[in-house]
């Protein structure tokens, strides 16, 4: 059989980025078309890119040399940086993050949405930086993944690791030292989780083979300071699983809530199975305004608990309400908006796929004595149809904050049946949004648009979008 030769990659010697792109990478425009480059560079950078990947319309390389910095850049501060998959835009000032996330949502409303838009101003920046995150999971795994540092210094190293997974590569995670996302304890968690584990010879899950006992470790922090420390474990070993507890338990004795999940599947996906709470509440709280919010282990709540409240400020004051309104918030998860803005409002309708999240919902709005919210769930193409409005009464306001994917077209055209005089559209991905706004602009106008920065050192923004009805 005749031996096949794989051709040696192209490669460009001292390119400039031009812009940043999706995903957090940069983009170089070349006569052959654009390439798209990873590798912590910046806009402005003179790099040698090697060409990976060749596709119809566009080319993909990733930087191997820097020959000139960038005046966007800035030091990274975080030891994992480039090896470790978050965090990707540390190396940028943060005043520029704001710009290319702000042109990201210029970029995506007009070449994707085509609709006629405001003014759109800079990105909300969030008021921290660094610690900013409420929750964070950690993958514990049997395949560590070896740095050149580690590979260079021809230690035997140990394979078991408690950290994030490396980019592209489902079944190797890295050992985090310092995490600069999550406020403390959350660190000193991790680490004396990752100690116990040598000093006690526990096995981790591995991805390849599906054994081992522990898969992760999900801490929140809750703006209280209310801590819940959750193990999610493969193997039903009471003594092995007792023993952990006890000793998070009598090292951290402020975790409010402490729980285990046995998830024997072979994906750590662990919605759909029971929590256990050994310590404490089965639930924290968060509180905003003269709210308070119950969450359990399986809720679903903003991440970045201040910024989320400047996203709701913004949904609340574009709603305009007066009192007298029929609200319905669509995608409401645990009801965080619609009980944000009940109070506002004649009547709040939330709508949510996810039945867990509506027992939050309605548990959240009995904590609150707010008795003017309803929640349903289901699907929501299904459930928002003519006869929901002819029971509940059209609304005279939308709250939607989809998922990424963005609310399908069948929902999209079915909120035009519904013809509320305003919809406030928050979104965490732009790009989907744009394509849902052009299905609105059948009836509807763009008033405001505020992009709001969630994850600082990140591509991701949230963008939130007024719409009112043309006259």
């Amino acid at each position: 059989m005749r031996k096949k030769y794989r051709k040696p990659d192209e490669r460009l010697e001292r390119v400039r980025i031009d812009d940043v792109a999706a995903e957090g990478k940069c983009l170089v425009r070349t006569s052959e078309g654009v390439i798209f480059v990873e590798g912590a560079v910046a806009p402005g950078d003179v790099v040698d890119i090697r060409i990976v990947n060749q596709k119809k319309q566009y080319r993909e390389a990733v930087a191997e040399r820097i020959h000139e910095f960038s005046d966007v850049r800035t030091q990274p501060f975080c030891q994992h940086f480039g090896v470790c998959g978050g965090c990707k835009w540390q190396h940028i000032k943060y005043e520029e993050q704001l710009r290319f996330k702000r042109q990201q949502v210029v970029d995506h409303l007009t070449r994707i949405g085509k609709v006629q838009l405001p003014e759109i101003p800079e990105a909300l920046a969030s008021a921290e930086t660094t610690y900013y995150r409420n929750k964070l999971e950690f993958t514990c795994a049997d395949g560590r993944w070896l740095t050149d540092a580690d590979i260079q210094s021809g230690a035997q190293l140990d394979k078991r690791a408690v950290g994030f997974h490396v980019p592209k590569r489902f079944d190797k995670v890295l050992p985090i030292e310092r995490c600069y996302l999550q406020p403390d304890p959350s660190n000193a968690i991790r680490l004396a989780v990752a100690d116990y584990v040598v000093q006690n010879g526990l096995t981790l899950y591995n991805l390849k083979t599906h054994e081992g006992f522990l898969r992760t470790l999900i801490i929140r922090t809750a703006s209280t300071g209310q801590i819940m420390v959750t193990v999610q474990v493969a193997q039903n070993d009471p003594e092995q699983i007792a023993a952990l507890l006890d000793f998070l338990k009598s090292t951290f004795p402020e975790i409010k809530s402490l729980n285990y999940i046995l998830n024997t599947k072979k994906n750590d996906s662990y919605q759909d199975q029971e929590v256990i709470n050994v310590h404490g509440s089965p639930f924290i709280e968060e509180r905003m305004e003269d709210l308070t919010f119950r969450i359990g282990a399986k809720s679903f709540y903003q991440t970045n608990s201040d910024q989320a409240y400047e996203l709701y400020k913004i949904t609340r004051e574009w709603a305009g309400l007066t009192g007298q309104e029929r609200v319905y918030d669509l995608y409401t998860g645990t009801g965080t908006i619609a009980l944000f803005v009940a109070r506002q409002a004649q009547h709040v309708l939330g709508i949510e796929y996810v039945e867990a999240a509506v027992e939050d919902a309605r548990i959240n709005a009995q904590v609150n004595g707010i008795r003017n919210a309803e929640f349903l769930a289901g699907d929501m193409q299904k459930l928002l149809t003519p006869e929901l409005l002819n029971q509940y009464g059209r609304p005279d306001v939308v709250i939607t904050d989809p998922p990424r994917a963005g609310m399908d077209e069948p929902v999209t055209r079915n909120l035009l049946q519904a013809a509320p005089q305003r919809i406030v559209y928050v979104s965490c991905n732009s790009a989907t949004q744009a394509r849902d706004l052009a299905i609105l602009d059948e009836l509807y106008e763009v008033t405001g648009v505020q992009p709001v920065d969630m994850f600082p050192h990140t591509h991701h923004v949230e963008n939130v979008v007024r719409l009112e009805k043309r006259k």
